[in-house]
């Protein structure tokens, strides 16, 4: 892989490693490191401090072994996903660490090489792993799942009001013969949307696309199923700071930040607390940090992100 191929602007990139409040001895934790961009900016302020760089994609951590070769003494790069990360620490003799900070977005290099299968503006195999080494790809899914499980799928996933009927279109072609290309499936979906709508919205196929690379990776299961052991790692006054690109991501990190923050179960009306949950710290900001107006005319792909802060309490 060219050195130049891996290409992913960082969004929000300050307002994330400002929200770190980075220690110059301090330990933190890249849990999707990408191409390095967020890691490059955190460990600039690093002194004795360390940076754990955690990314599943094989061309991710070449590009970003790359770029952060100026700080290869303060780097560990592992190959995984921020769903293991307990075991990653483990691994390392890492106990808890000050900060941790995960950027959901699907990197540019991602999108834009066609032979991943995550673009429908290109003719490729339809694969949409992040990680290469699992089984299962967008083909898999698109062929051998229900009209039923594909309807939930575009419906939740990819929130399109068309998901009933591409659900039957996807089942009707591969009827026929499989569906094994972006291009394929483009068409099938362009065909399942009235052609008033084609007209005026986006691509038609990138809320399915959407919904289709979400299940293959399992991101939403992941992210739910990480944030309360991720705020656990955390030394108290650590945070964790985590950026979404889709209203599913966000509705997640929020509602589990506010859990953390606030897990009483009680009745409202009771005088104490009897449940004996205990806040794990707070949530920094009420509302999520925004992209400037300058980012946004920089960066069309900043749009829809968010930055979400929780801060770890006192143990």
């Amino acid at each position: 892989m060219e050195e130049s191929t891996f290409v992913h602007k960082s969004v929000l990139l300050y307002e994330t490693v400002g929200s770190l409040n980075i220690k110059p001895g301090g330990l933190y934790v890249d849990g999707t490191l990408g191409g390095g961009g967020h890691a490059y900016e955190v460990c600039k302020r690093l002194g004795s401090g360390r940076l754990i760089g955690i990314d599943q994609d094989a061309d991710a951590i070449e590009a970003a072994g790359k770029r952060l070769m100026p700080f290869q003494d303060k780097v560990t790069i592992v190959r995984s996903n921020y769903a293991n990360i307990k075991e990653v620490l483990k691994d390392l003799d890492i106990e808890g660490v000050d900060g941790i900070y995960l950027d959901l977005g699907v990197s540019s290099y991602q999108l834009d090489t066609a032979s991943r299968g995550f673009t429908y503006r290109e003719d490729a195999p339809l694969d949409m792993r992040m990680d290469q080494r699992n089984d299962v790809t967008a083909a898999h899914i698109i062929n051998t799942y229900s009209e039923m499980e594909l309807y939930r799928i575009i419906r939740d996933y990819g929130e399109d009001n068309f998901a009933k009927n591409i659900a039957k279109h996807i089942v009707r072609a591969r009827g026929e013969h499989p569906i094994e290309t972006t291009g394929e499936l483009a068409e099938i979906i362009k065909g399942a949307i009235p052609a008033r709508v084609r007209a005026t919205g986006g691509h038609p196929a990138k809320r399915t696309f959407q919904a289709i690379r979400i299940e293959c990776n399992h991101e939403l299961e992941v992210l739910e199923q990480s944030i309360d052991t991720m705020i656990d790692l955390l030394n108290p006054g650590g945070r964790l700071s985590i950026i979404t690109f889709h209203s599913l991501e966000d509705r997640i990190v929020k509602s589990r930040f506010r859990l953390n923050e606030n897990p009483c179960i009680c009745p409202p009306d009771f005088p104490v607390c009897v449940c004996g949950r205990k806040s794990k710290g707070k949530v920094v900001s009420r509302k999520p940090i925004l992209p400037s107006d300058e980012e946004l005319e920089e960066n069309s792909r900043s749009k829809s992100a968010k930055l979400r802060v929780f801060e770890r309490g006192e143990y």
